[in-house]
């Protein structure tokens, strides 16, 4: 039976099953894309709930994973929690963003579901432009382990892998202080995080040319899969945004403004993008003892969560801090 939404990226690797017609057309305008023959747009397309497969736990429960696709490359939307952005069962509630920052976000969010799950699904439905449905299931083809993580956001290249690769760790994430805080608007509040890491995958300098430059000639040529720059890095991000339950809004809400300038966690594959997909660019230093220190300012008042991702360029933590807004 066919269904909507985005089941699977491992074009290559697993059958696509219910949700081929979604994925086939991803790879379609991906590969028109390379060849500068597909349009794309800044605003006013919609969002793609993504089931991205299963992992198991110790346990033996397991976790359904959770990504999207913002078809736009400037919009970000917001969509409350309710019937417009509602995952059951269970829900409407499961943990998943309000706020969807542009173009691909793969691996965003896992639900944990009991080891006698059986053969349920788990419905992700989300309305913006449209409603689309992403099905989730423990399809024995829809198992994912940390080298498909890898694999799909495109840390190790193109069908390549190595045993040091394969014993990489994620980073861990320590948030210094309360993760419930309280400012006003326009007043800053501090952030901190400890990151360690087990200093896999090595970190990979960009090739240059004379006097430092970078030499896009010596890059490889571009492909339909995304190649990812690798090297330890945190990043602050809005996850979710104080629209009020019930709103009509499926666009922007409260602004947040982090300093410095946060390494970008979706997939931005533009040339000079601050971004670890994007040609030539590079971690920034990993600051002493691991501590990275930003602040976060706030244009509405609301409540906010904020996601630190520490990503090794492999593999990635998340951790989050929840701020109430005054005026």
């Amino acid at each position: 039976m066919r269904r909507g939404g985005i089941r699977r990226g491992h074009l290559s690797r697993r059958r696509l099953g219910g949700g081929w017609s979604a994925v086939a057309a991803i790879a379609l305008v991906a590969l028109l894309a390379a060849r500068g023959l597909a349009q794309t747009y800044s605003s006013g397309q919609p969002v793609w709930p993504a089931f991205e497969g299963w992992e198991k736990n110790e346990d033996g429960s397991f976790n359904f994973v959770f990504g999207y696709m913002n078809e736009n490359w400037q919009e970000e939307l917001d969509v409350p929690v309710g019937p417009d952005n509602g995952i059951e069962p269970g829900g409407p509630d499961r943990g998943q963003p309000t706020h969807f920052q542009p173009r691909r976000n793969r691996f965003v969010f896992r639900v944990r579901v009991p080891s006698d799950w059986g053969n349920k699904e788990m419905v992700w439905t989300l309305t913006t432009r449209g409603t689309q449905k992403a099905y989730a299931s423990l399809r024995t083809d829809l198992l994912i382990e940390n080298i498909d993580l890898m694999s799909e956001t495109g840390a190790l290249g193109a069908g390549t892998s190595s045993p040091e690769l394969r014993a990489d760790k994620p980073p861990v994430i320590a948030i210094q202080g309360p993760k419930s805080l309280n400012t006003k608007v326009g007043q800053p509040v501090t952030l901190t995080a400890i990151v360690t890491d087990d200093g896999v995958p090595r970190r990979r300098q960009p090739p240059v040319g004379r006097a430092g430059a970078p030499n896009l000639n010596l890059l490889p040529p571009s492909r339909i899969t995304v190649g990812k720059n690798v090297g330890l890095h945190l990043a602050w991000f809005l996850y979710r945004s104080p629209v009020s339950e019930g709103s009509e809004s499926k666009g922007s809400a409260g602004k947040v403004v982090f300093d410095p300038v946060q390494v970008k966690t979706w997939e931005d594959t533009r040339t000079g993008a601050n971004s670890p997909w994007a040609p030539i660019w590079s971690p920034p230093p990993v600051p002493p003892d691991g501590k990275y220190v930003v602040t976060a300012t706030f244009s509405e008042p609301g409540t906010y969560v904020l996601r630190a991702r520490a990503d090794d360029g492999a593999l990635t933590s998340d951790e989050e801090v929840t701020v109430t807004v005054a005026r």
